[in-house]
């Protein structure tokens, strides 16, 4: 079985550390770690077109296998930048306003779409912040006739309840987290005592196929319609934490990649979570050196297919 192609579309940025830049954006994270996978993908964003944080970010794709075609390069605005404050209770972002990937331009995009001819397309909801980037991603999300899977990565400074529920309206299959389930159902009237009735309302309402839960320590879970759960997991530790930016997005290209493949989708989502705990262990979201994701490929591949 041939792997099913996988589109990936937002922000690609870099993320500003104490102690350096480290190349990031949750789409472009989810696309470097399915190129590693060896899962087929199509980045669609946009960069400054002459800036070292384009650079960066353009290295960091060739060095984690993942063509950069679809990357647009923009004469105007420069690559996007976040500054990310850390403490004790884990980390906040400051992200910088009126960056490349907020003019991402659908004509451009279009004929990679066409080439590539993506199974699944992958979309969240920061790179809709601003009107240009909205309209260019709804307008290459809204004709595809795959599966639209939406990672929502809520932020309470960009995020609105109709922000929200735009895209829930545009997704197939949706991951959140706890906090986010929480939040979502606060907006959207679906008040459940447990989060299967959470999920249940949610999907319900936004005629999603499936939903993918993930709570941290506390693992995960995969609900269908109906709240009906069809698989779940218990929380990995990680013994050696450095800070859990990425995390969530480790989990999301796993599983993606798990998919395009053709795995088994319990054995998948397990391995996700165990990747997503690695890399709670290492600065940023990915290793430095892209050969220390072989292990996980190799595990990844040597999983039985799905029935």
């Amino acid at each position: 079985m041939l792997p099913c192609p996988i589109a990936v579309l937002g922000e690609a940025l870099v993320d500003e550390f104490h102690d350096g830049p480290v190349a990031g954006g949750a789409p472009f994270n989810v696309a470097r770690s399915l190129a590693a996978m060896g899962a087929p993908a199509l980045f669609i964003s946009r960069v400054g077109a002459d800036d070292d944080n384009g650079r960066l970010v353009l290295d960091s794709a060739r060095r984690y296998g993942l063509d950069s075609a679809g990357v647009q390069r923009d004469p105007q605005h420069a690559t996007g930048r976040v500054s990310v404050h850390e403490d004790a209770g884990g980390h906040h972002f400051e992200i910088q306003g009126d960056a490349a990937w907020d003019h991402i331009d659908a004509a451009a995009a279009r004929p990679h779409l066409a080439e590539t001819a993506p199974a699944w397309l992958y979309f969240g909801s920061l790179a809709q912040r601003q009107p240009a980037s909205r309209a260019a991603l709804r307008a290459l999300v809204k004709p595809f006739t795959g599966t639209r899977f939406l990672d929502l990565n809520l932020r309470a400074s960009t995020e609105t309840r109709l922000l929200a529920a735009e895209s829930l309206m545009l997704a197939d299959w949706v991951k959140v987290n706890d906090e986010e389930l929480a939040q979502l159902a606060g907006w959207f009237d679906a008040g459940a005592p447990d989060d299967a009735g959470r999920a249940s309302a949610l999907m319900a309402r936004f005629a999603l196929q499936r939903l993918v839960l993930t709570c941290g320590a506390s693992g995960w879970r995969f609900y269908a319609p109906g709240g009906v759960l069809l698989a779940q997991g218990a929380g990995v530790t990680q013994p050696h934490m450095v800070d859990t930016v990425g995390a969530g997005d480790a989990f999301t290209a796993l599983l993606l990649a798990g998919l395009s493949l053709g795995r088994d989708l319990p054995a998948t989502l397990a391995l996700a979570n165990r990747y997503a705990s690695f890399i709670c262990g290492v600065r940023g979201p990915l290793p430095a050196e892209p050969l220390a994701l072989q292990p996980w490929r190799t595990a990844l591949h040597a999983l039985p297919t799905s029935a």
